[in-house]
């Protein structure tokens, strides 16, 4: 097995595209990969590319449309950061990513990327309406975080590109938030979570919504009707305004943590607590 830790993103590029290799930012997800392999008989691993010696992929950065988060920023450095608002749902997620040891490894782009549907930060990257910045040998692009995600534990990432950084818009007076059902409060996957964006305006109507949820279905998702229904609703009703056919769209499963009856009853109730307007 060959590791690589090249110092510039064009050697990193390079590598990327001429070995079949193992991206590793924060490594939280790639060496339990590595062990449950083994322990099933397979002791091959893909050659190593580290990013971490990569400079100026660690920032978060304000911009002129909203902020860029670079692909090796931690979930620890996420919930130290200066943000506003609508970034409390994913700092609330950031806060039940494993313990303090993992948040002090894992990345938010490492999250996106291993596209788990119990991943914490997808759904709040749905509602951000964040966009994923992508670089290979044709250049850079830029995906909606929901165009990333083509399926379970699949992305639009092809084998010769990297992840950079992710692109969250402004929109004004918004308050982002995060709800999460497990077994238990801490290192845990979820059953169930919600993530929402609401702004409002100066009379406390709804004028924006993004609502999304994860691990009841292969990819977590927007809710539109949801979302259509909140708009120019009074803030204080919102909670009132969520029904079950909002939630038509889910494919929850049945397996060890729940049922899929479980799980749509739990997002009900999840959205509901998601939306109560608080003082």
């Amino acid at each position: 097995m060959a590791y690589h830790r090249p110092t510039t993103l064009a050697d990193a590029l390079t590598i990327r595209a001429a070995f079949e290799v193992a991206v590793l930012a924060g490594g939280t997800d790639v060496f339990p990969a590595r062990t449950a392999r083994a322990a099933w008989g397979d002791p091959t691993h893909k050659d190593v590319l580290d990013l971490s010696a990569i400079p100026d992929l660690r920032d978060i950065e304000e911009t002129a449309e909203g902020w860029r988060i670079g692909c090796l920023v931690t979930w620890s450095a996420l919930i130290a950061a200066r943000l506003p608002p609508i970034f409390e749902g994913l700092k609330a997620a950031a806060r039940e990513v494993g313990g303090r040891q993992v948040q002090n490894r894992a990345t938010l782009v490492g999250n996106l990327v291993t596209a788990s549907p119990a991943g914490d930060g997808i759904p709040n990257l749905l509602a951000l309406d964040a966009s994923v910045e992508i670089a290979g040998p044709r250049g850079t692009r830029r995906l909606p975080a929901a165009a990333f995600l083509t399926g379970y534990r699949a992305t639009a990432l092809a084998a010769d590109e990297l992840v950079l950084a992710l692109h969250v818009p402004r929109l004004e007076g918004a308050q982002g938030g995060f709800r999460k059902l497990g077994a238990r409060h801490y290192l845990v996957i979820s059953i169930a979570m919600a993530a929402g964006v609401i702004a409002t305006d100066g009379a406390g109507r709804i004028t924006t919504a993004r609502i999304a949820l994860g691990a009841c279905s292969a990819v977590a998702q927007r809710l539109p009707g949801l979302e259509a229904a909140l708009l120019s609703a009074p803030r204080a009703e919102a909670a009132r305004l969520v029904r079950k056919q909002h939630l038509e769209s889910l494919s929850p499963i049945d397996d060890i943590r729940a049922s899929a009856a479980y799980r749509r009853d739990a997002a009900l109730v999840l959205l509901q607590d998601l939306l109560e307007a608080r003082a």
